[in-house]
């Protein structure tokens, strides 16, 4: 069940813009990983400990010229954004750190590089946390309060988490709302803030058919859905994008039509995953929130 409160201004739904940003931070044997980035919108990918040079480019792109692109529409339709950012992502990039920054925008951690730390024990994932914490506060200039893991995380991250100062965990599916969740080995709950798959730009990658045009009706259709349940219950819809994909001049439309349609229905509140989860903590406190 979800819980009953509202949203600010009694907003039919909460729109959550997740721009990820994980260029630079991908696995990369210069950087001394074991072999090349298997996420390539080419599918190329071979085990052989080799630099794959025409999939860093690719992902090089999101810096040089698709992030220009995903901003310029932010800024246009004033959408409100939270960045998960691979900490040295934006180490390499400061100046992204900096738009991200003048724009008063939410960092949302997305570990300290964009690796899987399902691998690590439970030291190395809490200084892989830390790591992540300290690289972005020093490139933004505020500590990140959200963490979104490399697809699969670990039995100690949440407590971990918990323990390192962080408000909201993103790594869940299961809901169109907020929510509390018990957490392994604390005897403290913690806010969930579902993350979504299917309206994720990075589907155009991993399914070579899937175009624009079809993204775009997926995402208006499920706005359209949300945006009615929202008169009677709280709803949250999560729109993930990435430089590399989204910001490609065939597909950079697509989200400026997405971005046009919601600017044209009343009773959307644009906010960070970090407004999210302080205002759901405010109304509804874990002692009355449903656990997962």
């Amino acid at each position: 069940m979800t819980a009953q409160y509202s949203w600010p201004d009694n907003a039919r739904l909460a729109l959550s813009v997740v721009v990820n940003v994980e260029e630079g931070s991908e696995y990369n044997v210069k950087d001394g990983d074991a072999g090349m980035e298997p996420v390539d919108e080419l599918q190329v990918h071979v085990k052989k400990p080799i630099r794959n040079y025409g999939n860093e480019s690719n992902y090089q792109y999101g810096l040089n010229e698709g992030a220009e692109r995903i901003i310029r529409l932010l800024d246009q339709y004033q959408i409100r954004a939270s960045w998960s950012a691979a900490a040295v992502s934006l180490e390499r990039a400061p100046w992204l750190a900096q738009e991200i920054r003048r724009r008063g925008d939410e960092t949302c951690a997305h570990g300290y590089r964009w690796v899987h730390q399902f691998r690590m024990n439970e030291q190395q994932e809490r200084e892989f946390i830390r790591a992540a914490v300290s690289s972005i506060e020093s490139s933004t200039g505020k500590r990140p309060l959200g963490w979104l893991s490399r697809y699969l995380y670990t039995e100690n991250t949440r407590r971990l988490l918990q323990q390192e100062g962080f408000l909201y965990h993103m790594d869940d599916y299961s809901a169109d709302a907020p929510f509390w969740a018990a957490v392994n080995g604390s005897e403290q709950p913690m806010i969930i803030l579902p993350y979504a798959i299917d309206t994720n730009d990075m589907k155009m990658w991993v399914a070579a058919s899937y175009t624009p045009e079809q993204w775009l009706k997926y995402a208006k259709d499920s706005f359209d859905v949300l945006y009615s349940e929202g008169e009677h219950k709280p709803r949250m819809m999560s729109l993930g994008l990435h430089l590399r994909i989204i910001g490609r001049p065939g597909r950079i439309w697509a989200l400026e039509e997405f971005f046009r349609y919601v600017r044209s229905k009343p009773g959307v509140w644009y906010a960070s995953r970090e407004q999210i989860a302080s205002h759901f903590q405010a109304q509804v406190p874990a002692a009355t929130g449903a656990l997962a």
